[in-house]
């Protein structure tokens, strides 16, 4: 067991933690190997990290896996990503089933190759009534298109008859973002030194504590996690109010 573990306060973990999981390319180049080998090992690290919030507890876990700017990468890369997708969720489902994790995909999931989204489609469906873990890959995924998205969604309604625009507020947006049955994430972690979000939940991050380590993705582990923890715990979080707000009352 980590001796870090001891230090978390259960009581006070985030109910969603967000992660970029950024490095595996540079990772595999460290290595004198092709990227590719980086999101081989990358898998490892899902593993890790996915086991390690089921036994703290932790409500929500998304993790962006693959980004709408990601289809521009080399043919080879896009590929080689999309058959490792299918492959680790036909090898993971039965050990997310076994965990009561449930699986929920968020993106524009109609630019997966048809192979794709039948694995994904036959995860879904197999861990569609486990209680624990709710496991949230970001697939084909980004803020702006996510934005985009709901906007001409919300002017089809208003167009229809069926929304007032005077009614619309920010649970409406929100209604209509990917991500409307999951609270907003409270941590986002980005692995590999890089100081950005990079077009991820651009709106549900709005008060997210941001924490960024220099290690590579296929490097992360559990007690990486715990160390973004304890550093989440020791922070305050005012959402916009000062601290003699937020004091209790004597």
């Amino acid at each position: 067991m980590s001796d870090l573990l001891p230090q978390i306060d259960k009581e006070r973990l985030p109910r969603h933690i967000a992660i970029i999981m950024d490095g595996n390319g540079r990772w595999a180049k460290e290595q004198g190997q092709d990227r590719l080998f980086g999101h081989y090992h990358g898998v490892e690290s899902v593993r890790d990290i996915v086991e390690g919030c089921a036994e703290l507890g932790i409500g929500y876990l998304t993790l962006y896996a693959f980004s709408t700017e990601n289809w521009d990468r080399p043919q080879y890369e896009v590929v080689g990503l999309m058959e490792l997708l299918v492959s680790t969720i036909r090898n993971e489902v039965e050990s997310l089933q076994k965990n009561n994790i449930r699986l929920h995909v968020i993106g524009d999931l109609t630019m997966l190759p048809e192979y794709a989204r039948k694995e994904l489609g036959e995860a879904l469906e197999i861990t569609k009534n486990n209680t624990g873990l709710n496991l949230i890959m970001a697939l084909s995924y980004s803020g702006r298109w996510e934005l985009l998205n709901a906007v001409k969604n919300i002017a089809w309604e208003v167009k229809n008859g069926k929304l007032n625009v005077d009614e619309i507020d920010q649970n409406t947006l929100q209604h209509y973002l990917c991500t409307s049955g999951f609270p907003d994430p409270e941590l986002m972690i980005r692995t590999s030194g890089e100081y950005r979000i990079s077009n991820f939940l651009l709106y549900q991050l709005a008060y997210a504590e941001l924490y960024f380590t220099n290690v590579r993705w296929p490097d992360f582990r559990k007690h990486n996690l715990y160390e973004a923890l304890i550093d989440y715990q020791n922070r305050e979080r005012r959402f916009g109010k000062t601290s003699e707000q937020l004091a209790p009352v004597q």
